[in-house]
């Protein structure tokens, strides 16, 4: 079994037109950048985001941090213009906002070169009823929940346990699951709020979210802990493998752990679970 164990635990917003959040965001402990040229950027600084952005993206110095640029909608004036204007720069994916079908997956795809993976925002009614078609889309590597617009959409009210947004969230989770495709929660508003962003975050992870989209970099530390297996998930891991290993040299095809039964299943899970505590100890 082949493992992605590429950490997506903090996953920032910057705004492109900011020089010096491009220029601080290369020493953030942030697993990936989403480098924003749609709400981020005011409609007359969008020329000059898309020069800044290319610079800093020319100059690099981002490290291992996945470099995700969201252009503006393609049927907006400035979508067009945000892909040319990315030109042949070095980026790990283009997220594409408001997806609703595979068809506005295909209509960037043919816009960008081949060895280019896309991201979907899924922030409408339909981007979540059509979830499945867009997850399984070729091009298509990850999904980002929009719930600010996606609250909007859906006339709901804000509440901390999220219950308004599970039905649509859990939809883009099983689609995403599906396409082996990675899946980012959405933002926290109150970034002074540690403790809610703590809550949230939980709540995200237990979900089966990969991380969680930042507004701000206070947010960082508690993102990457919330997303980063625990010492004790990390020891469970260890034992499970090692008991179905032996009960497997005996012949059986079970082993027990802590009064729990181990199968191939939770081998499997206990491996994503090593191998994404590995990855996160090389950062």
């Amino acid at each position: 079994m082949e493992i992605d164990a590429r950490p997506y635990r903090s996953v920032l917003y910057i705004p492109a037109s900011k020089e010096r959040a491009l220029d601080k965001a290369r020493s953030l402990p942030v697993d990936a950048i989403i480098f924003d040229l749609e709400d981020a950027v005011s409609i007359d600084a969008k020329d000059d985001a898309r020069q800044t952005l290319a610079a800093a993206l020319a100059e690099g110095g981002y490290g291992n941090r996945a470099r995700i640029v969201r252009i503006n909608g393609l049927e907006t004036p400035w979508g067009a213009d945000d892909v040319a204007a990315l030109g042949g720069a070095d980026v790990d994916a283009v997220l594409l906002p408001k997806a609703g079908a595979a068809a506005d997956v295909q209509a960037l795809a043919e816009m960008l070169p081949r060895n280019v993976p896309i991201w979907a925002m899924i922030e409408t009614p339909q981007g979540v009823l059509n979830a499945a078609e867009i997850a399984a889309h070729p091009r298509l590597a990850g999904f980002v929940a929009g719930t600010n617009d996606l609250a909007k959409e859906l006339n709901c009210r804000h509440r901390p346990d999220r219950l308004p947004l599970q039905a649509a969230l859990q939809t883009m989770l099983l689609a995403a699951r599906a396409h082996d495709v990675v899946a980012v929660d959405g933002v926290y508003n109150q970034f002074k709020d540690e403790e809610g962003l703590r809550a949230e975050c939980a709540q995200g992870r237990d979900l089966g979210f990969d991380g969680k989209t930042l507004i701000h970099p206070a947010q960082v530390e508690i993102a990457n802990a919330a997303f980063s297996p625990s010492q004790d998930e990390v020891d469970l891991a260890h034992r499970q493998i090692a008991a179905f290993e032996d009960a497997q040299k005996t012949g059986q095809g079970v082993a027990v752990v802590d009064g729990q039964i181990v199968e191939n299943l939770h081998v499997d899970t206990a491996r994503r679970i090593l191998a994404m505590a590995s990855s996160v100890a090389s950062l």
